[in-house]
């Protein structure tokens, strides 16, 4: 992927002393190994099959790859082993993706975090195994670099700890947007104390079942307008039937269907969809825009093997809507999607021809826009 010529979506925001990062991430990268296109999930004593393997630096690496591909500049704070896996990881992010690791360490002694996802029906399983950082957040990051956003997991307590200044409030007080997700809570208890977090972050993005869950409401639709009493900017991600959100700010209420593709791999899409958004907003898009920005973005990543492989750059952006524009169709769907991303035809004339784009595992150009069905 030549950086060289990587598109920045920013270039018209930029000034001499803006901060040297536009979103800084801390987190836990994982060695991924992803298994795609299983006709089953595997059974006790079985053998499965299957169609797709990628490897890939996984975890927070997918957001952080993401980002970069999209024209921002990332910076990445993370614990790495010195062992073969954490090697092949930090030479991946660092050289091939232009990630900023300034911030990340490596350590003897302690072994890569490692995950094999498993692709079945659209949907996906996991097993993990890792230990705990050598050193916590603090102590890796210290003062976190100046950036124009921070994007965290609301449940973390290293992210936003029991009391007192985290590094995350440092950055909020140095001037950056604090963009917020949440994961699976394990024990399923959905404690209404992770939302107390949010008067402390400016954008939220939860999915469906995460935000109903968390809010008590039984409809994507009441969680948003819950959520929206609580942050500047509520977004609700629902799979398959696309995205609502609701930005205190400015008023715009908005509601995004998801795009209609063969879905192959869904890993990473939720990070995609969230570095998408962040783009959107640093740029100050309306907020349709951004969301349908977003969804386009994530629609395109699941057309693809891996996590952090699949999320795409512009040069795939531009391929999908140069392939879009000279397509014939002339229906309906069609019709929709090039009302729907009209506002992309000010943008792509401006991408370079040798603009980033996945890598080279996995399958780009004009493939994107045929799969639609």
């Amino acid at each position: 992927m030549p950086l060289n010529q990587s598109f920045d979506p920013l270039a018209a925001r930029r000034a001499a002393d803006e901060p040297s990062l536009d979103v800084f991430v801390w987190g836990t990268v994982f060695l991924d190994m992803i298994f795609a296109g299983l006709p089953s999930a595997p059974k006790p004593g079985t053998e499965v099959w299957a169609d797709g393997l990628a490897s890939c630096p996984g975890g927070i690496a997918n957001l952080a790859v993401a980002t970069r591909r999209l024209g921002l500049r990332t910076g990445l704070a993370a614990a790495f082993s010195d062992d073969d896996y954490g090697d092949f990881c930090w030479r991946t992010l660092e050289e091939q993706e232009g990630i900023d690791l300034g911030s990340s360490r490596r350590f003897a002694d302690w072994h890569s975090p490692v995950t094999v996802s498993m692709s079945v029906d659209r949907d996906r399983s996991m097993v993990s195994h890792g230990h705990p950082s050598p050193v916590p957040a603090s102590e890796l990051i210290g003062t976190p670099p100046r950036s124009r956003a921070v994007m965290v997991d609301l449940g973390e307590d290293e992210v936003f700890g029991a009391s007192g200044e985290t590094w995350v409030d440092v950055a909020r007080t140095n001037g950056a947007l604090v963009f917020a997700d949440v994961g699976w809570d394990p024990e399923e208890r959905w404690s209404p104390h992770v939302l107390d977090r949010l008067d402390r972050c400016d954008v939220f993005m939860p999915n469906a079942v995460e935000a109903m869950a968390y809010t008590g409401t039984a409809s994507p639709a009441e969680a948003v307008y819950a959520l929206a009493d609580r942050v500047p900017v509520a977004i609700v991600t629902n799979g398959s039937e696309g995205a609502l959100g609701i930005d205190g700010r400015t008023g715009e209420e908005a509601s995004v269907p998801s795009l209609c593709v063969k879905a192959v791999d869904p890993t990473g899409a939720g990070d995609v969809f969230g570095a998408a958004l962040l783009v959107g907003t640093l740029a100050e898009w309306p907020l349709q825009q951004r969301m349908a920005f977003a969804s386009l973005c994530a629609g395109l990543s699941i057309q693809q093997y891996g996590g952090s492989l699949a999320a795409p750059g512009w040069g795939d952006l531009a391929d999908w809507w140069n392939g879009l524009v000279a397509e014939t169709s002339a229906d309906a769907y069609h019709r929709s999607l090039r009302r729907r991303f009209a506002f992309l035809d000010d943008i792509v004339p401006r991408v370079p021809v040798m603009a980033a784009r996945r890598a080279t595992a996995t399958i780009a150009r004009r493939a994107d826009v045929h799969d639609l069905d």
